[in-house]
């Protein structure tokens, strides 16, 4: 679909996610690289008329001051993660990109992700009305001023602590409440989705963080006609879970317990370094098993900060099930991946499917993306060749339907 230009609004624009997604964007836009680890790029897709490569246009937020450049290249000086030819090739990319970043927010970021900011390069004291309002006109800034058709917000921040305060169901409830700080409950990652709905902007949850899985933001999302998509990106061991746990229920055995050690060293292990902030991912990367089984193993996930690891994570499992005559058996496993590699590729896929289902005039969660997340929006099943069938159906109803709507912003 060529002509059509489309935002990718990334938060936590300097991580090592968004580098790394902007360092393969630059290559595939050149045709430097081939698709591999793009589902969006598999035969299934053909018939989507999916947004290019080269018509996506990047900006985004960040908390951190220092060259965008520079934080790519410790995917190679400290991970060795990225061939150095890669990084050279993406320097104009990046320079481009520079100038459309800007300060992120702190409000409800909570007390670890807080210590990591520079002032430089966020706005440390503001209400969250202040917030929401000053993220809006970065969204339709950006849009105005790169020609924009529609911009995709993605949320790869790291991960924040689960909300201390319950949301209200309503968001009639919650609106009275974004004038003080200490009053309103939602996390930054919520605010920013009120942003990007208040910019009629898609959103992405890529995080564990809340997001727009609060009912009464997805309730807002439903009455604006926002598509959103979340959340947190399934990637390595929760991957594996999935695909192996409907195994042993098919065969009806009895997974026992399944005891999970994850370690490694990036920023997000950093945070997660912080209890409060382990809290919301432990929980996401915990529940699926009971879904899948149909009765709760015992259970025990460890993520541990290993600074040497950089960004790359081992993940060990044990898992000790019976079988028949009630005779104890073992599987163990272990999983060594790059977390910002596996995780890349996944962020242009949900941007191109997420701007397809919006232009076709889908709103709300997009419950057919459920494989790329481990607590995917709106749906409780959680075997991975379900979901799968799920995304194939999606596909097969769109592929030969018209593309909808134009441009969000000119005519």
């Amino acid at each position: 679909m060529p002509g059509r230009r489309v935002g990718v609004w990334l938060i936590g624009a300097k991580g090592g996610v968004a580098t790394t997604m902007m360092t393969g964007l630059a290559a595939l836009q050149r045709r430097a690289i081939p698709p591999v680890g793009l589902f969006t790029a598999t035969p299934a897709c053909a018939g989507l008329d999916l947004v290019d490569f080269p018509d996506l246009v990047v900006g985004g937020h960040d908390i951190r001051s220092g060259p965008l450049d520079r934080e790519a290249w410790r995917m190679w000086t400290q991970s060795r993660a990225i061939p150095p030819e890669l990084l050279e090739a993406a320097a104009d990319f990046f320079a481009q990109v520079e100038p459309r970043l800007r300060p992120g927010m702190l409000v409800g970021a909570g007390e670890k992700i807080r210590s990591l900011a520079d002032e430089a390069a966020a706005v440390v004291v503001e209400t969250p009305r202040q917030g929401v309002a000053r993220v809006r006109a970065d969204l339709e800034a950006f849009a105005v001023a790169e020609r924009l058709d529609h911009v995709v917000v993605v949320n790869l921040a790291s991960t924040e602590p689960p909300a201390e305060r319950p949301i209200p169901r309503h968001y009639a409830e919650l609106e009275p409440l974004l004038d003080d700080a200490n009053a309103c409950p939602l996390p930054a990652s919520s605010l920013y989705f009120l942003a990007a709905v208040a910019a009629g902007a898609s959103y992405v949850n890529f995080t564990p963080s809340a997001g727009s899985g609060p009912a009464c933001l997805q309730e807002l999302a439903r009455e604006r006609g926002i598509a959103h998509a979340g959340c947190d990106g399934k990637t390595g061991e929760t991957l594996l879970k999935s695909v192996l746990a409907p195994m042993f229920a098919a065969r009806n055995l009895e997974v026992m317990s399944w005891v999970g050690h994850n370690i490694f060293g990036n920023m997000d292990g950093k945070v997660l370094d912080d209890p409060r902030n382990k809290a919301a991912k432990v929980r996401s990367k915990d529940h699926l098993l009971a879904a899948i089984l149909g009765y709760p193993p015992q259970t025990l996930v460890s993520i541990e900060y290993i600074e040497s690891m950089g960004d790359w994570k081992t993940a060990w499992d044990h898992v000790h099930f019976r079988g028949f005559l009630g005779t104890p058996m073992t599987l163990q496993f272990t999983w060594q991946g790059c977390d910002s590699i596996l995780a890349a590729p996944l962020v242009l896929d949900l941007v191109r499917l997420v701007e397809r289902a919006r232009r076709g005039g889908e709103a709300g969660a997009l419950e057919w993306l459920a494989p790329f997340f481990k607590s995917p929006l709106g749906v409780v099943e959680q075997d991975f060749a379900i979901q799968m069938a799920m995304l194939h159906d999606w596909i097969a109803s769109r592929a030969a339907a018209p593309s909808g709507k134009k441009s969000d912003f000119f005519p």
